[in-house]
């Protein structure tokens, strides 16, 4: 076994952090990311190059300058110098919050000449507030100090606090070291007095500490300042131990002299993309692996319309994408389709909306997309008061831990809100399935809209209606009759079928099972709402892969009564020429006590998703548009908007 394997062994059989866990939190997911924002700064005086500069990106490797590569911020309004340097950009826990740390310092000075890092917050990427620390002014015994260099951010769970990490130099004779301290809650200043990080068993100089996570441990790339100027690696599975395993060799792939690393994760990839500053040369160079240690060059895939020096990257969202576009401009040639539709960030699909008589606020149930195979396993939900802005209220329901008959393929839920006995109770059906394949639809209760949600213990739909051979038991729907009061739940993927709830909503009237196919175009995603009288049944056609997936309906007089289908029956379809595809498996929402009505679907990731081909059917996201209907209660079709 190679040393570095043994290392990986030795360090998480020891951390606190398994390996395998995986911890849900609202906010964004990797999955869910439209590019990267690179901050970076450039050579020259502090009017011209020490400033804080932003690039975009859609794939990680093909970088376009923002704001015409001119800087985004005024370093003269941060910093105690008027030169800022070495910018290195968190998301932080919530997901919505944003830190960057730079080094307050200018080069015309001299390398020995700053003190102070800045500290800035922000919750948009546009607006941000900023502080100085300055270590000589701040703490005592440090007249001797030469330098604080290239500042960094990381959250440590272990101390539950965001650590600020960089390297210092005491006395000209003294060597470079990297220290930490933690921020304080406000993001302002530091706590504490700043102890030492990392220093290499060989006593020699190192600064541009970066560090990364994976699989609860923590890699540390830095520059070896002095002797041989490159990149070295170290390991912990406890960020403020000071217990580091070195690991042999060099990962820049140049000769040349490096600093200024970055390392950074593709978003829903296995792969990491290491760049660094060869400084002597002006040029910036990037790597790729997959483990951390074996790095290949790839600039030949790389492109740059400016000249960066010491930054970093990471991944944004589509929301933040549009916000840093609409405030520095979309730069010349960057294909990034501003107009859109989704009201949630990310890849979701099969979504179910509910208004909670209860407090007031819409809420959103979709199923987690963007994962191989239509594989996630878990559920969240969102709030708005106003369907315009959406509140990520985390998982609500995880079918790995939550429930013992399913461990995957957490798909297309329904929910109802029902007051009984003078409170709310809501009731949450979604399939579920295991890996032999078989899927089941469940239920799970709570009190609140936004769970915990707790699974009943065993499937409720595990059977196919009298006579139906093919077709899975997935896609559940829950209607109340505003008539009767009755309660009855639908399903079926090739069939269609219907039964009456009993009065518990957790188990189901046996004899009023009943198959409810209403045509050949029926595939999935029934959805049953009522309005003036009839009964709408909708459903999609075509499989979720297809871009001619679409929504099809059919009214009747009674819930579970014979079903009549229109003439022209067609809801909404794809609309290539504004690269609108598949948009299919809907729900309907009526604003309370108004006829008025919203359709809610997923459709292919806009405007690149119908590229993408199979994996298109599980990158879908999320849209709506309003529902209308012509006077003798037929559903106009809707053209689907941006």
């Amino acid at each position: 076994m190679n040393n570095f394997k043994s290392v990986l062994l030795t360090l998480a059989s020891a951390s606190a952090i398994s390996a395998g866990a995986q911890e849900y939190k609202s906010g964004p997911e990797a999955k869910d990311m439209a590019g990267y924002l690179f901050t970076y700064f450039t050579s020259g005086t502090p009017e011209q190059g020490e400033a804080i500069r932003f690039a975009v990106s859609l794939d990680g490797y093909n970088y376009k300058a923002l704001n015409e590569n001119k800087p985004v911020i005024d370093s003269k309004d941060i910093s105690q110098t008027g030169g800022v340097r070495d910018p290195h950009i968190l998301r932080c826990e919530d997901g919505k919050t944003f830190y960057m740390v730079v080094t307050d310092m200018t080069a015309s000075k001299g390398w020995d000449s700053n003190r102070a890092m800045v500290l800035l917050k922000s919750t948009d990427l546009v607006n941000w507030t900023s502080s100085v620390v300055n270590i000589q002014q701040k703490y005592a015994g440090q007249e001797e100090l030469k330098r604080v260099w290239a500042p960094q951010t990381i959250f440590d769970p272990q101390a539950g606090k965001y650590m600020i990490y960089w390297s210092m130099k005491h006395g000209e004779k003294g060597s470079d070291i990297i220290y930490y301290a933690y921020a304080n809650d406000e993001f302002t200043d530091i706590e504490g007095e700043p102890k030492v990080l990392f220093m290499p068993k060989d006593q020699k100089p190192c600064i541009d500490g970066d560090i990364i996570p994976k699989n609860g441990l923590y890699y540390m790339f830095y520059k070896t300042e002095g002797h041989g100027n490159g990149i070295r690696l170290a390991i912990t599975d406890n960020l403020s131990s000071g217990k580091w395993i070195e690991q042999p060799g060099y990962k820049q792939q140049t000769r040349n002299a490096v600093e200024g690393s970055c390392v950074f994760k593709l978003a829903g990839e296995d792969k990491y993309i290491l760049m660094y500053d060869v400084y002597r040369d002006k040029e910036f160079h990037f790597c790729e692996s997959t483990d951390l240690d074996k790095f290949e060059k790839i600039d030949h895939h790389v492109t740059l319309d400016f000249k960066p020096r010491h930054g970093t990257a990471m991944a944004i969202t589509r929301r933040e994408m549009a916000a840093v576009l609409d405030k520095w401009g979309k730069p010349e040639g960057f294909e990034f389709a501003q107009e859109s539709n989704p009201i949630i960030e990310g890849y979701y699909a099969d979504p179910e909306i509910m208004y909670s008589q209860k407090d007031k606020k819409y809420y959103l149930y979709p199923t987690s997309d963007g994962y191989n195979e239509w594989s996630g396993h878990y559920f969240k939900t969102f709030s708005s008061t106003d369907l315009k802005e959406w509140k990520d209220e985390g998982v609500i329901l995880d079918l790995k831990k939550d429930v013992e008959w399913a461990n995957g393929n957490a798909w297309a839920p329904a929910i109802i809100e029902k007051k009984i006995k003078g409170k709310y109770k809501y009731f949450y059906y979604f399939s579920g399935g295991m890996n032999n394949g078989k899927k089941m639809i469940g239920v799970a209760t709570s009190d609140s809209p936004t769970g915990p949600f707790v699974d009943s213990g065993k499937p409720l739909i595990d059977f196919k209606p009298e006579g139906q051979e093919r077709g899975q038991e997935i896609d559940p729907d829950v209607f109340t009759d505003p008539k009767s009061g009755k309660s009855y739940i639908y399903w079926g993927c090739a069939y269609l079928a219907g039964a009456e709830l009993n009065k518990d909503m957790t188990s189901i009237n046996m004899n009023t099972v009943k198959k409810m196919t209403p045509d050949g175009t029926f595939r999935e995603g029934v959805y049953v709402f009522y309005r003036n009288g009839l009964y709408y049944f909708m459903w999609s056609e075509d499989d979720t892969r297809s871009p001619n997936y679409k929504i099809r309906y059919a009214y009747s007089k009674s819930p579970m009564g014979d079903l009549t289908i229109p003439k022209d029956n067609i809801v909404m379809m794809k609309d290539p020429s504004r690269d609108i595809h598949a948009t299919g498996h809907n729900s309907v929402l009526q604003i309370p006590g108004k006829d008025e009505f919203y359709i809610i679907y997923h459709r292919f990731g806009r405007p690149k998703g119908v590229e993408m081909g199979r994996a298109a059917g599980y990158h879908r996201e999320v849209c709506m548009d309003k529902l209308e209907f012509n006077t003798d209660g037929t559903i106009k079709q809707v053209i689907p908007s941006l």
